[in-house]
Formats: C-alpha cells, structure tokens, sequence
C-alpha cells in the first residue's frame, strides 16, 4: 500500500464535514488579475477574466511649457515661509532701535514733566508723531527690501532663498524667453505692494495655484508671465 507523500497540503475547501476528513474543492482560484489580457476589448473575444482588477489610469505629474515639473502648492508656501522669516528678521534688525530710542525718550518726557503729567500736545509731537514717522519709514524701507531681494537678487538665477532650500525657480512662462527684471518687477507689485494695499488680495493671490490649469500659476505669476518649476538637486 503506497503511502500518501509527505507535506502534502489539503485543497482548499469549505467546512470540513461531519465524519471527518476535508471537503472537496469548491472550485479553482481565481488569481485578480491587475493587466488586461492583450485580446481585451476586441471584437469577437471574451471579455477580461473573473477578478480582473483593472489599474487607474496613470495621470502625468503637470509640467511647465519648458518640461520641467511644477512646483507644488506646499513647496511653495515652505518657500514663502522662510522668505518671510528673513524679511521679518531684516523688519526687526530696522525697526527695533528706532522704536527703544522713542521710548526711552518718552520715558525721559514723563519723569521730567513731574505729578502733573505730560502735555498732551507733548506727547503728540514727542511720542506719537516720531513713531507714525519711524513706521512709515520702515514700511518704505521693507518695499526697498523686498525689490532688492525678490528682483535684484532672484534676477541672478530666478530664486530666493527660500526657493534655493525647496529647490525651485521662477522661469518664463515662454520656453525660448530669458528671466528679466521686468518679469520680476511685474511679480513685485502684484505680490507685494498691490498684495499690501488690496485688503485680502495676498490670500486670492497665493491659493490661485490650487485651481489654476494648466501651469498653476498665482495671479502675480500670470501678470508677469511666470511659473515656478521644481528642479533637481
């Protein structure tokens, strides 16, 4: 009597039955199938087998005329992020002496004016009036700043530092078109000095990328005839 080989593995089946032993096969498996076979779609062939998984369409990731990738939305707001942090650096660096050097002279105006207090007029011309001036000021000097650094100096390569560490750049929106100063000083005023002066203009002009097609560009980009691509590091 021969003898059964060893390790041999039960067939698949259904709940084994009531005297024991396995039940019989309820049938082959069928493997999901995640490639249409080469005669799917034809006419006069069957369709695709049982379990057939088809895959979703492949989408390309969006590209600029140039054929570079586009940078995406959370690139570019990183990016926009550490260009903040060194303008509001720069802001502080301006700013702060002024504002220690009026205060300090307040305080010098309110010890010497004694139990009566100040004059009001005083404190006007003393107080109020240098720092409206020194605010002033320093808002001239940050749109002075701003140009120096998102024009002047992006010029050179189309970044900032910011798009440098997130690795992208500002390229013309025409594939066989050179970076200008005149492209950069369009993203300026949209950006920066509409952007400051418009009431939520800023907001509109930086989610515009999220259902801009097919370039996402923001509206400063558009202006100036612009994109932002990822590159290589």
């Amino acid at each position: 009597m021969t003898q059964p080989p060893p390790n041999t593995q039960p067939p698949p089946a259904g709940p084994p039955p009531v005297g024991g032993g396995f039940a019989p096969p309820t049938g082959p498996a069928v493997p999901a199938q995640h490639t249409p076979p080469p005669y799917a779609g034809l006419p006069g062939y069957p369709p695709p087998p049982p379990g057939y998984v088809p895959y979703p369409p492949f989408t390309p990731p969006p590209v600029a005329p140039n054929g570079q990738p586009l940078a995406s939305f959370g690139d570019r707001l990183l990016a926009w992020l550490i260009d903040t942090a060194v303008a509001s650096a720069v802001a502080m660096v301006l700013f702060f002496p002024v504002f220690f050097l009026i205060f300090f002279r307040a305080v010098d105006e309110l010890e010497q004016a004694g139990p009566q207090g100040p004059d009001p007029a005083t404190m006007w011309t003393e107080l109020f009036l240098p720092l409206l001036a020194a605010e002033l000021g320093l808002l001239v000097l940050i749109f002075a700043f701003y140009w120096l650094y998102h024009v002047e100096y992006a010029r050179r390569s189309g970044q900032t530092l910011g798009k440098k560490v997130m690795k992208l750049r500002i390229v013309p929106a025409q594939p066989d078109a050179t970076l200008t100063r005149g492209m950069l000083g369009k993203r300026y005023l949209v950006e920066f000095v509409a952007g400051s002066l418009v009431p939520f203009l800023n907001y509109l002009d930086g989610f515009w990328q999220l259902w801009d097609k097919p370039w996402q560009q923001c509206l400063h980009d558009k202006f100036a005839g612009t994109v932002v691509v990822k590159v290589a590091p």
